[in-house]
């Protein structure tokens, strides 16, 4: 098999997207009332993961949440709407970009919070890296999307060498 994906057929970015909906819940708040950030990006993480899941057809690990954006307070009762896309897909990584947004389910209105871009590993049951199919991708939004992420991963490529971070490797899975 090539290692570079291409013997994999491509899959597009519709057949990967993925939507999750959360009632925020006094427990999910901190003492303002609002959504505690660790619990929106617990939330993030897993919407993203679920589009990584459907592109790679394998398990995937996140390997980093970026450039995420708190545009605005999510409030108990809010309905949390997150929506998950593939940006790109490398070799063996993909960026996924999550939007979210809430709805006030009182009145019908929806409001954008929360933006991210995370970066998923396909692995196999030993933890090693497996190839991910191409994304084709079809309209010019997607398109888009595609050259940003390619440019996003060059800084970070650049980023981790100035700080001399090693490659993101999967850890070994746990012998049970």
């Amino acid at each position: 098999m090539d290692l570079n994906g291409p013997t994999l057929p491509p899959r597009t970015v519709a057949q990967s997207q993925s939507e999750m909906t959360e009632l925020i819940l006094p427990n999910d708040t901190n003492t303002l009332h609002n959504l505690l950030g660790g619990r929106l990006m617990n939330f993030i993480d897993l919407v993203g993961a679920m589009a990584a899941y459907r592109h790679a057809r394998s398990h995937v690990v996140t390997a980093s949440m970026e450039h995420i954006d708190f545009i605005a307070p999510v409030h108990v009762g809010d309905l949390l709407i997150l929506k998950s896309s593939l940006n790109r897909a490398f070799r063996t990584s993909m960026e996924v970009g999550v939007k979210v947004w809430v709805e006030n389910t009182l009145i019908g209105t929806h409001h954008h919070v929360a933006s991210a871009y995370l970066t998923f590993v396909a692995v196999d049951t030993q933890g090693r890296r497996v190839p991910v199919p191409p994304l084709q991708t079809e309209t010019d939004e997607e398109k888009r999307r595609f050259e940003d992420a390619g440019r996003r991963r060059e800084a970070r490529e650049v980023e981790a060498r100035r700080r001399h971070i090693p490659k993101f490797e999967p850890a070994s899975p746990v012998k049970r």
